[in-house]
C-alpha cells in the first residue's frame, strides 16, 4: 500500500479509557480495543472524514495531517464483509454522503493514489447532438473511472443503472458506440487475456452486492479470447444469486454486430 499526505485520524491513548463509544461511529470498522485502548486496526481503513470525533466523552480523538497508507476501499469493503458484515451497508451509505469529499473537485488524498481513481459523476447538459461548427457528437460518458480495476464497487453511478461490461476494443471497432451502447448506461471496460481475469471477476462480484443493477451486458468482439469477459461475468452473476437481466453482444473486427442475445434473468 503506498504512502501518501493525508487526513487520518490520532488516538491520545493518554486521554481514552477503553470505554469503545467510537466504534459503533467508525463506518468502516477501522477501531477496535485492544488492550484496554482505542486503536486503529489499519491505517488503509480509515477514510479520515472524522465521523467518530464528537463520539469520543474523553476527548482522545483528532484528526492530523501526515504521511499514512492510502485509503483501501476495496480492502474496507473485505474487511466490513470478514468482520461486521452489519456494518457494510452503513459504509457504503457513508460513502454516497460524503462523495463530493472522497472525489471530484474535492478530491480526498485518503481515497486515491492517483487521480485516475479519483469518483467522479456528472450528467449530460442538453442533448448529445451533433455540433453544426464541429462536427463532432457529444460524449455520452457520464462516469469516471471506467477501466474495471479501477472502478470502486460502490461507486453511485452503479446504482439502479444498466451496466455494460465492454472488452476495450469494441468502442475503436464500433463506429456508433456511444449512440447505441453507452446512453443511459453506467461503464466498466477491460481486457480479459490482457489482465487478471480472476480479479475482473471478483470486481464484478462486488459491484453485484453492492449495487441494484437493473441489468448485464456484456459488449465482446468476435475473437475468442474475448469471450473470457462473458465467461467471468455470467460466474460472477450465478455466485451473486441475482435475477437480473443478462445479454451479450458480439462486435466483429470491421465493425459489424455479428450477434445479440436477448436478455435472460
Amino acid at each position: 500500500m503506498p504512502k501518501v499526505k493525508r487526513r487520518i485520524i490520532e488516538i491520545d491513548e493518554e486521554k481514552c479509557n477503553g470505554c469503545g463509544s467510537c466504534l459503533p461511529a467508525c463506518p468502516e470498522g477501522a477501531l477496535q480495543i485492544i488492550d484496554g485502548k482505542a486503536k486503529l486496526v489499519k491505517e488503509g481503513y480509515c477514510d479520515g472524514l472524522g465521523a467518530c470525533l464528537g463520539e469520543c466523552p474523553q476527548g482522545a480523538l483528532r484528526i492530523e495531517e501526515r504521511e499514512a497508507d492510502a485509503y483501501d476501499t476495496e480492502g474496507v469493503i473485505a474487511h466490513l464483509k470478514e468482520q461486521s458484515p452489519e456494518l457494510l451497508e452503513k459504509h457504503l451509505r457513508h460513502l454516497e454522503q460524503h462523495a463530493g469529499e472522497l472525489s471530484g473537485g474535492h478530491v480526498h488524498q485518503g481515497t486515491v493514489s492517483c487521480p485516475s481513481e479519483a469518483v467522479l459523476q456528472w450528467e449530460q447538459e442538453g442533448p448529445a447532438e451533433k455540433s453544426a461548427e464541429t462536427g463532432r457528437k457529444s460524449s455520452e460518458l457520464r462516469q469516471w473511472p471506467i477501466q474495471l480495476h479501477l472502478v470502486p464497487p460502490f461507486a453511485p453511478y452503479f446504482q439502479n443503472s444498466d451496466l455494460i461490461l465492454v472488452a476495450d476494443c469494441v468502442p475503436f471497432a464500433y463506429a456508433d458506440f456511444h449512440q447505441n451502447f453507452l446512453k443511459g448506461k453506467a461503464i466498466a471496460i477491460g481486457c480479459p487475456k490482457l489482465d487478471d481475469a480472476g480479479a475482473y471477476q471478483q470486481k464484478v462480484e462486488q459491484i453485484l452486492a453492492n449495487a441494484s443493477l437493473k441489468s448485464l451486458t456484456v459488449i465482446r468482439m468476435e475473437v475468442p479470447c474475448c469471450y473470457g469477459l462473458v465467461h467471468l461475468a455470467r460466474e460472477a452473476l450465478n455466485r451473486s444469486g441475482k435475477d437480473i437481466p443478462f445479454a451479450t453482444v458480439t462486435v466483429g473486427i470491421k465493425g459489424e454486430i455479428q450477434e445479440r442475445s436477448s436478455p435472460s434473468g
